[in-house]
């Protein structure tokens, strides 16, 4: 599958701003871990583009939706990993791909909601400004901490790390993704 495939079937079934920004920031800092690992980008960013298509209009079903219409199209590994792309779900993490969207999912929104709220948005932010406020349970409540640390061990890293990894990426399309305080 193409991403501009994997786009069109995003775009089908999903038709609210704030969701099409998040499956292109996870789309974004899939391609990236893709990249650091050596693996298939268009694989990865299709994963992160479609990773929550059907939450907007079938939230109950979510993921089932999705995955259902990936494997009838033969996207097996696709299908896999956005299946288990929340830990609680208790699909198995076999391949880079299912633990990078892992990685890449909750903790890729928190670091976006984290920059709505600096005079500065995502430039000058740091992964010490991110853990703190990780720590306030109140700021974006519905993000699941315990899920971003464990998308982290997934990967091996240290929660930093991955903090480090993913600003650079989405400060690189600042402008495309309205986090630029110019």
């Amino acid at each position: 599958m193409t991403r501009d495939e994997a786009y069109a079937i995003l775009t089908e079934m999903t038709e609210t701003e704030s969701l099409l920004r998040h499956a292109r920031t996870v789309e974004l800092v899939m391609c990236a871990l893709a990249r650091h690992f050596g693996e298939d980008e268009e694989k990865f960013a299709v994963t992160g583009l479609l990773h929550d298509a059907d939450y907007e209009k079938y939230p109950e079903k979510h993921p089932g939706i999705i995955v259902a219409r990936l494997r009838e199209m033969g996207q097996e590994e696709v299908a896999h990993a956005i299946a288990g792309h929340y830990t609680k779900w208790n699909v198995p993490r076999q391949s880079l791909l299912d633990k990078c969207i892992v990685a890449a999912d909750e903790l890729t929104g928190f670091i976006y909601a984290a920059a709505l709220i600096r005079p500065t948005l995502i430039e000058g932010m740091n992964a010490k400004s991110v853990l703190k406020k990780l720590k306030t349970k109140s700021f974006a409540a519905t993000v699941d901490r315990e899920e971003v640390q464990k998308g982290a061990e997934l990967l091996g890293w240290e929660l930093r790390e991955l903090i480090e990894f993913i600003i650079p990426v989405l400060e690189s399309h600042k402008e495309e993704l309205l986090l630029s305080s110019q």
